[in-house]
């Protein structure tokens, strides 16, 4: 672990809202805690059942939030790009995690003891305010994610999952590559289907010159056409 006692560097590019409405004081106490640790690609930041007890926020990297299935597949429920937070509902909810997060690559995560946020919280009511937007907005999301993986079809499931890595990772400088290199099976289970069938409707959208696949590099060839199979399922 890398203590950070000087935070100026950080904060005012990467943890972004929630640092500018702190007091100078809040700044301060968050100043003399604040962690900064390392992960490689697939370690896992905390695991499902592990007691909450820090707000993470990812600076470098990227992450996603699973959940281990029957059989022991796996669902994954959201994805995290730089600057975002994570692992406090938990903590607000007074239950252990139900769900785990991992590095998709390699990744650097702000810690901050979720203790020290309740203190920040019980005095500033515009923190508790960035949290309560900040849940609502995932528990939107989570509410059109529910209809999405229930009533589409595995093609308008697996273009709603191309975009989601578009809108969340964007593209490389050549204005159609994904910024983001995903195995097959975590293709499938960001779309709730199998890895054969995922495989297979990759293959068809390549056939319809949709996207062309090159391992684990995917171009974006017509995305207006994937936003339509994604709207009509």
């Amino acid at each position: 672990m890398v203590k950070k006692s000087q935070l100026e560097h950080i904060t005012h590019e990467d943890l972004k809202e929630l640092w500018e409405i702190l007091t100078p004081e809040e700044k301060k106490k968050v100043s003399e805690v604040f962690v900064v640790r390392q992960f490689k690609k697939n370690q896992i930041i905390y695991a499902e059942h592990d007691t909450p007890e820090y707000l993470y926020c990812l600076l470098t990297g990227k992450a996603k939030m699973y959940k281990d299935g029957i059989g022991g597949r796996q669902q994954i429920l959201r994805l995290y790009r730089p600057i975002q937070y994570f692992g406090y509902r938990a903590y607000f909810a007074g239950e252990p995690y139900v769900s785990s997060v991992a590095a998709v690559e390699a990744a650097s995560i702000g810690i901050i003891p979720m203790d020290l946020v309740k203190e920040i919280i019980d005095e500033n009511i515009q923190v508790a305010w960035f949290f309560i937007h900040e849940l609502s907005r995932n528990l939107g999301g989570s509410d059109t994610k529910i209809v999405n993986l229930t009533q589409k079809h595995i093609r308008g499931r697996l273009a709603e999952a191309l975009i989601l890595l578009v809108d969340n990772y964007g593209l490389e400088d050549d204005g159609e590559t994904l910024n983001i290199y995903m195995a097959r099976e975590d293709i499938a289970n960001l779309s709730n289907m199998t890895t054969s069938n995922a495989i297979r409707t990759l293959s068809a959208f390549t056939n319809e010159k949709i996207i062309t696949v090159d391992g684990r590099r995917i171009k974006i060839l017509d995305y207006n056409t994937l936003k339509k199979i994604s709207k009509f399922g």
